[in-house]
């Protein structure tokens, strides 16, 4: 029995936008794998120090992808993290940008706990569109997508839109 090939997909964004709500709600829905890097990170101790400032450790990127690279070249991944240009341009076919309005984001980051400086820098990484630049400057434009996530009704609509998008792929490459 041959085996099929699937997509690699990144959901990245700001802190608070939805990223591993909708990766494990797509995993779901399509049997593909989710990994969220910041729990992969946790596990394996992946972490090049602490940063005081922000108070949470610094994340060894080389040692992130050293972990993932057997299962990206696999497929069928879905990776969820909060930053992208450190991981190679060749693992994703598709990268989605999560935005949602401020006035939810700060509500849902003061909700987790953020204060102070964190807070504010992490809202105006959206404002700014920070992570949708460095995906742009990290990837093809052309498979870097934006999606709003500020209700219910956005996530499933960008559930939608993106089954829709692996089995059309699927069926393209296989």
């Amino acid at each position: 029995m041959r085996i099929m090939k699937k997509p690699n997909i990144l959901i990245t964004g700001t802190p608070g936008v939805g990223k591993t709500t909708l990766g494990k709600e797509l995993a779901q829905r399509t049997g593909l794998s989710y990994i969220n890097v910041g729990e992969l990170a946790q596990e394996g101790q992946l972490f090049d120090g602490f940063d005081a400032e922000y108070q949470c450790p610094i994340l060894d990127e080389d040692r992130v992808v050293d972990e993932l690279e057997d299962k990206m070249t696999e497929g069928g991944v879905i990776v969820d993290y909060h930053g992208c240009d450190f991981f190679p341009e060749r693992w994703f076919h598709i990268v989605f940008v999560l935005r949602t309005d401020n006035t939810h984001l700060y509500n849902r980051l003061e909700n987790r706990g953020y204060s102070g400086k964190k807070l504010q820098d992490n809202v105006q990484c959206e404002i700014f569109q920070t992570i949708y630049e460095e995906a742009m400057e990290s990837y093809k434009v052309e498979i870097v997508h934006q999606l709003p996530s500020n209700d219910p009704e956005d996530m499933e609509g960008n559930l939608e839109q993106i089954i829709q998008w692996i089995e059309q792929w699927m069926k393209d490459n296989n």
